[in-house]
């Protein structure tokens, strides 16, 4: 799983890395996008983003577990059974920042709820895209939905929220996002290549 705050460059990093598993095992590869990926997922992301609608971090927290229990089931575990590889952008870490330490809701809260109702399959490694927020808004550009519409402190806290959930899950590797990309994909590399069976 690729995570981090919008403008990191979770969704070229993780094209990159499923185009470099593809070259590297004949296993199949799954690039899947979080929310997103299933009819459902697609449909529940549309909701979340769109701009003018309203609703408070408690039901973002629902959806983002419906859409994610909904990917693993369809998606993610028959994908693992069949011995194949499963690149992943967004998962438990960002449902923790943006609606657990941003959103207000509290730590425990939102990874009791995301445990019972979304903890199966875990990943084997989560990648920390960690980059400053300053540079994330600069290539980021303008905001494109109603999450990135909540302004720079709300975005710093959620900056602050990944920092957080690092120290709590060991699974999270921090990969330093701010080099070129191509230093970027090597580091990824690096990583995955410790937990490739």
């Amino acid at each position: 799983m690729l995570d981090g705050i919008d403008g990191c460059g979770k969704s070229t990093q993780a094209g990159l890395l499923a185009h470099a598993l593809r070259q590297r095992s004949d296993r199949a590869v799954h690039h899947l996008r979080e929310p997103g990926s299933t009819r459902l997922g697609e449909s529940l992301r549309a909701l979340l983003l769109e701009r003018g609608a309203r609703m408070g971090a408690g039901v973002e927290t629902l959806l983002f577990a419906a859409a994610r229990a909904q990917m693993l089931e369809e998606l993610v575990e028959p994908a693992l059974v069949r011995g194949e590889h499963v690149v992943c952008e967004r998962f438990h870490a960002s449902t923790f920042a943006y609606q657990a330490v941003a959103g207000g809701l509290g730590e425990e809260r939102v990874l009791r709820l995301l445990q019972d109702f979304a903890g199966q399959p875990k990943p084997d490694l989560v990648l920390w895209l960690d980059l400053p927020l300053s540079v994330a808004l600069a290539r980021r550009g303008q905001n494109r939905d109603r999450i990135e519409d909540k302004g720079s402190a709300f975005q710093q806290s959620v900056a602050n929220g990944y920092a957080r959930y690092a120290q709590l899950d060991p699974a999270v590797r921090r990969v330093d996002a701010a080099r070129a990309s191509e230093q970027v994909h090597a580091a990824i590399l690096a990583e995955v290549q410790l937990v490739l069976p």
